[in-house]
Formats: structure tokens, sequence, C-alpha cells
């Protein structure tokens, strides 16, 4: 674990040492309606809920298992279950890679602190106390016929975000864009365009109002935005992981799209802002499709964010007892009964 990591883990832990014990439970959320993209649809939401607990105190945390990076259930659920019982914030760095189950401990770890410390994690992090944050809200992939209907029901939404990257892509932008001719547009191509689609739709983009575009093209193929004219910003999702990313997205990004799911967790999803801004970066904060659990950390990450993107809870159909709170102010950060 590098120096930076371990000042801010040890500066937000109260004991150097957890007598603690870890367990972790598969947990399926139903979505309010089928979910498309580009690879593929889902009607609900799979996770994992980590619990550490010490005595009577127990922090939970929650996780999604990716398998655009090799992470499945029984994978993620093996890296929780084989971490010590002698766990400390600062060594589950050095036990764990940047990932699903590093991140569901982590913040497990943050809310088990926060409990016994009788304190919210922001107090004991250091930061302002948070606010609400407008968040994005996701319009699943159609025909361009129903994502216009989509787009007219939640035109009253501040910020809508567009699934796109397949070949008819501008038919389901303009179709949305007619059924919510107010709002804000941003669009998260999932690595489906090469360099040259790009170009040629990045004037239709910015016709059609759009803010700010994910991930244009392959995380390992994004040497080919190097020099190339940006005519709205483009934001690095797959090519960001952690601050060991951020050498490589210079010249070729303009937004960093932090998601704790591939930080690892809390603890450097906030060294990576801090880390990100110092180089000039703007932040957005996403999520993967969770609970509340899932998102209530990130809304830590969010504040003061160009674009928050935790609409995860919006998406289900059925969510933790206690939820984060959704109006016109945007989402809201935790009560303490849910987390932190």
């Amino acid at each position: 674990m590098d120096r930076f990591t371990q000042e801010r883990a040890e500066t937000y832990s109260n004991e150097k040492g957890w007598g603690v014990d870890i367990s972790v439970t598969p947990d399926t959320f139903k979505l309010a309606q089928v979910f498309t993209i580009s690879r593929g649809s889902r009607t609900e939401a799979k996770v994992l809920t980590a619990r550490v607990s010490e005595g009577s105190v127990t922090g939970w945390g929650e996780c999604v298992p990716y398998a655009r990076y090799g992470e499945t259930l029984e994978s993620v659920t093996a890296e929780i279950e084989g971490l010590p019982g002698d766990l400390t914030r600062e060594g589950l760095y050095d036990l764990l890679e940047p990932g699903a189950a590093r991140n569901a401990v982590d913040c497990a770890l943050w809310d088990l602190e926060a409990k016994r410390a009788g304190k919210r994690v922001w107090e004991l992090a250091g930061l302002s106390a948070p606010g609400p944050e407008i968040t994005a809200y996701t319009l699943s992939l159609d025909t361009p016929e129903k994502m216009q209907a989509e787009a007219a029901k939640n035109a009253h939404r501040p910020l809508l975000k567009i699934k796109l990257g397949t070949a008819d892509d501008m038919p389901r932008l303009e179709a949305v864009r007619a059924g919510a001719p107010g709002a804000r547009i941003i669009v998260d191509a999932n690595e489906g365009w090469s360099a040259e689609i790009y170009a040629d739709l990045a004037p239709h983009l910015v016709r059609l109002g759009v803010a700010l575009v994910e991930q244009p093209v392959p995380a390992g193929e994004d040497e080919a935005l190097l020099g190339m004219e940006r005519p709205l910003p483009v934001c690095a999702d797959e090519s960001c992981h952690d601050r060991a990313s951020l050498a490589a997205l210079k010249g070729k990004y303009d937004v960093v799209n932090i998601k704790l799911d591939k930080t690892g967790g809390l603890t450097e999803a906030l060294s990576l802002r801090d880390a990100a801004l110092a180089e000039g970066y703007d932040i957005m904060v996403g999520c993967m499709i969770g609970s509340s659990l899932a998102m209530a950390p990130a809304t830590l990450v969010a504040q003061g964010a160009a674009v928050t993107d935790l609409d995860g809870p919006l998406l289900l159909g059925e969510d933790r007892d206690t939820p984060l709170r959704f109006d016109d102010a945007g989402v809201h950060p935790p009560a303490a009964e849910l987390w932190g």
C-alpha cells in the first residue's frame, strides 16, 4: 500500500486492530422493470452484503461483482471469506486488489467504526457535512419509440443518462431529446464505439445538447483519443479504476467516473477524487445497479461532483429497509440506520 492511502486509512481509523468476525451473504433485488444495455438485459440486481462485527456492533457494506473484470458472486465471496479476523483498513489494501470484495469490506469497516464512535463517517473522515446532489436517471436501451416515451415520462428529471453503443444510436438519442427537450443529457457508450464512430457522432451529440460522453471507445483502445478534438467532455469509466489509472488518462479524458466497486472502497475513492481534482479532471460519481446500501458511501464522494449518477435504487422494485431519500433536490446522504 502506498504512503498516501496508508496515511488516509490511518488518519480515519481510531484503532490499529479489530478483533472482528467477517461474513458475506448474497442478496437479490428485483428491478422495477427490465433494464437493458448493449451488453444484455437484466430483471434483478444480484449483490453481496459484507458484515464486519465486533461484539454486538456490526458494520455492513455492499458490492456488485462485475463480469467485465472477471468477478463473480462466488469469486468475490471467496475473497471476503478468506480475510483474517485481525483485519485493519490499512491492512485490507495489502490483502485485496481494487474491486468489489475490497469495496464491501472497506465500507463495512467504515460503518463499524462510525457505530463504535457514535459519529457519522464524514466526521471521522474529516469531511464537511454532506447534502443532496442531483443525480442522473438512466434510461434502459430500447426502440427509439419506447425510449422517447420513457424520456417523456421522466422529462421532469433534470439529468437523464442514455446507454448507447449500438448501430442505431442516433435515432435513439434523437428520440430521447424529443421526449425530454428540457433535460440535461449524458450518454454512456459502454466501450461500444470506435474512435472513428465517435468522431462522426460527436457533432451530433453537441447539436442535441449532450453534456458528457462516457467511455466512447474500449479501455484498451483509448490511445486513439490522444490528440482528438473533444467538443464535449469525455469521461473515463472502464479506463479509470483508482489513482494508478490516472497517468494513462492524460490527453484522452476530461472527467473521471469514480465507482466504489472499481476503486475497492470509500478510502481509495476519496483519495482518487483528491488526486483527480489536483490533476485538473472533473469528477463523476457512478454506480452499479445495487441497493441504497451500495450508494450510501458514494454520496460522500459525490459532494460537489460535476456529475452524480447514483440512481441504482430508483431502478429497483425493492430496496433496503431504510433506503436513501430521493426528491427534487437529488439523492440525500444516508440516515445512520442505513449506513455510516
